[in-house]
């Protein structure tokens, strides 16, 4: 069996899994869709964009699976695996290194992935080196969230930058900084008590999904948040999805007043390609009482 990047040949196939594919990029799914609907097969076969999509056929069964990267991000994201009846496919492991090794190419230093805790694709991921370092919750609001008094939000303005970066700084753990890199372009919404609530927003056809990052410290949250639900610019009915993570769950108890309904909770797990330190030698220490003198070299003159 071998592994290989996905072909026209392989449209017919596409067509069997779409009802199989288990998207792993949740704003993506969420916003945009089933990762295999209609028209994505040309997207994943378009060399100037950082999409890859690979496949191990086999005699009577096949398992593919795609990945993602922006060119400014350090990290990938897998977009999908599919079909969901046969993740314990042998060749999967391989073709999960497949698509990390096309990441890698592409200057990636981890690859993502968000997967229901109790999913079948959880154990899958562990065993082709993925490990968890988050959880995270999608709160969905249909409607128009319950609200008593309104807050205004903005956009965010390339003055704020320096003032939400540090609000990053400040909200998501050092640790994860590598793997969740701080907002580098003025993106987003902020409200107007000063820098303390923002929120990043993905925009798609079937959805939008907020990214909340609020300070502790803040007042009135559930009103702001309500605010920002409630007078998204060109909504048209979507839903709005609030993204918490882990290091946030305080936001939960809010999000669940305001009549939000929560998703499944779901595992954010990372596979490191690369040290982005590379670890040195450290120089033997000089034992105490022992003085180092800098070599000295005179001038030799070949006269005699």
């Amino acid at each position: 069996m071998t592994i290989r990047p996905l072909a026209l040949l392989d449209l017919p196939q596409l067509y069997r899994f779409r009802e199989e594919a288990i998207g792993l990029d949740t704003a993506r799914t969420l916003t945009r869709g089933n990762p295999l609907g209609a028209g994505r097969l040309l997207a994943y076969m378009n060399p100037a964009r950082h999409v890859y999509s690979a496949v191990a056929n086999g005699e009577s069964d096949s398992v593919l699976g795609g990945i993602i990267h922006s060119r400014e991000d350090p990290f990938a994201k897998l977009l999908y695996l599919a079909p969901r009846s046969n993740l314990d496919h042998p060749e999967l492991p391989a073709l999960i290194e497949n698509l990390a090794a096309q990441a890698g190419g592409w200057g990636a230093f981890h690859v993502l992935a968000e997967v229901d805790e109790t999913g079948d694709v959880f154990v899958p991921l562990r065993k082709a080196g993925f490990s968890v370092y988050a959880w995270q919750r999608m709160w969905e609001i249909s409607g128009e969230a319950e609200s008593i008094s309104g807050s205004e939000w903005t956009r965010v303005l390339s003055i704020q930058l320096p003032a939400v970066q540090s609000l990053y700084h400040q909200i998501v753990p050092p640790l994860l900084h590598p793997i969740e890199p701080q907002p580098k372009s003025a993106i987003g919404w902020i409200s107007n008590d000063g820098v303390k609530c923002y929120a990043s927003v993905t925009h798609g056809v079937y959805g939008i999904v907020l990214t909340p990052l609020i300070h502790p410290e803040a007042t009135d949250v559930s009103a702001k948040l309500a605010a920002l639900i409630n007078n998204l610019p060109d909504r048209r009915n979507r839903p709005v999805y609030v993204c918490v993570r882990s290091y946030q769950a305080w936001l939960e108890p809010v999000l669940a007043d305001l009549g939000a309904k929560a998703g499944e909770r779901q595992a954010v797990m990372v596979k490191h390609l690369a040290r982005l330190v590379k670890e040195g030698q450290t120089a033997p220490a000089v034992p105490s009482g022992v003085s180092i003198q800098t070599s000295r070299v005179s001038h030799v003159d070949g006269k005699k």
